[in-house]
């Protein structure tokens, strides 16, 4: 099958890495997915083990279109019985950039009404549509005149994990946590430290790759699991083989917060995805900590601005840049923001940057190296 893993952007090349890692054929990134090949069984694992996934699609059709009932017609000619039945409920999404169509929402309602009308020609009943819980999720991309229709496999996005019980504002996407950790190069063979850990999904994400917990371990379902062709059997199989790699984590991960709300939602997570031994998590002052380990690894991913007075995110921002040199020596520090400005407090010199998006919002991550000695960080302000 032709496969598509649809990512953030800025984490093309750890997915087609990872997937690499799972075995997968022809793999080659592309703007915000992974395009690959694989069977059934590796269908099943992309959305099982992924961890910088969002979505997996099986390319159904591709053909290009010069009107819209070039549209209507090729929908039509499709054996939609092939994923689902007449009993079964779906939905379309739809992504057009195309001069045929002049309303980007209107080529899913033609592709609904195909689908539709395929069924009522065939049995004389027309499936119902649920956008909010469909069996089938149907993806429409247009680009210009080419056509791609692709099935949702896992329909609830993937960086809905499982384990977050309880959230504090604006947590950090679990795909981008994934990403940024995978960027990093920490393999879980130094201790890792949040000191601005919010519901914890970085030291939780650490903490399933230090334990090799599959992403997908606490999901509820995935949506392959309604379609025709399930195999329950392979499902098995490939969880029992994947759940068989879980062992302890080798080092220790330690989280923070100065809020005791969030420290509270934190441990609440992190029971739930069953790390409350691996992961350290207390209330506590960035200024006021100090390193777990020489060479140790430390992300922070702190306010933007966006709720704080800019005189305050300031001094936060300069707090950070003092603390990393004063207090973390010999770490490597890596920080996400979107807020430009501020980051000129933090007055460290990057060895690395990367444009990644929370969201909307596009941030960059940023690399310190925090050297002992003469090697000792310079302060210089951002560019």
């Amino acid at each position: 099958m032709k496969l598509v893993a649809k990512t953030l952007y800025g984490l093309e090349k750890v997915l087609a890495d990872e997937l690499t890692d799972l075995g997968a054929d022809f793999v080659k990134g592309a703007n915000r997915a992974v395009l690959f090949e694989g069977d059934n069984k590796l269908l099943y694992k992309a959305n099982y083990c992924l961890r910088n996934a969002l979505s997996v699609l099986v390319t159904f059709s591709e053909f290009r279109i010069r009107t819209r009932d070039d549209l209507i017609r090729k929908g039509m000619a499709l054996e939609w019985d092939h994923f689902m039945n007449v009993d079964d409920t779906f939905a379309v999404t739809a992504v057009v950039n195309s001069p045929i169509f002049t309303h980007t929402g209107y080529p899913g309602l033609i592709l609904k009404d195909a689908i539709a009308d395929y069924f009522r020609k065939k049995t004389g009943r027309r499936p119902s549509v649920n956008a909010t819980d469909p069996d089938i999720l149907v993806n429409l991309h247009i680009s210009n005149d080419l056509v791609s229709i692709s099935i949702d496999s896992s329909v609830v996005p993937l960086f809905k994990r499982g384990y977050r019980q309880e959230q504090t504002v604006a947590p950090l996407n679990e795909v981008l946590a994934a990403g940024i950790l995978r960027l990093s190069g920490w393999n879980a063979s130094v201790a890792l430290t949040d000191p601005m850990c919010g519901s914890g999904t970085i030291p939780i994400e650490a903490g399933m790759i230090a334990c090799n917990i599959p992403a997908g371990k606490f999901r509820a379902s995935f949506g392959f699991q309604r379609w025709k062709d399930f195999d329950e059997n392979l499902f098995e199989e490939v969880k029992k083989e994947a759940d068989g790699l879980i062992k302890p984590s080798p080092v220790k991960i330690f989280g923070s917060d100065i809020l005791n709300d969030a420290v509270r939602t934190a441990r609440i997570n992190i029971a739930k995805a069953g790390l409350s031994g691996f992961i350290d998590i207390n209330v506590a002052d960035f200024k006021e900590l100090k390193s777990h380990d020489s060479n140790g690894f430390i992300f922070i991913n702190p306010p933007y601005g966006q709720r704080i007075q800019p005189e305050e995110i300031d001094e936060l921002y300069a707090m950070i840049g003092s603390s990393l040199k004063h207090n973390f020596q010999g770490s490597t520090a890596w920080l996400i923001t979107s807020n430009k400005e501020s980051l000129k407090k933090v007055a460290l010199k990057p060895a690395e940057k990367h444009i990644l998006f929370n969201g909307a919002l596009e941030c960059t991550l940023l690399k310190y190296e925090m050297y002992h000695g003469s090697k000792k960080i310079n302060a210089v302000n951002q560019v």
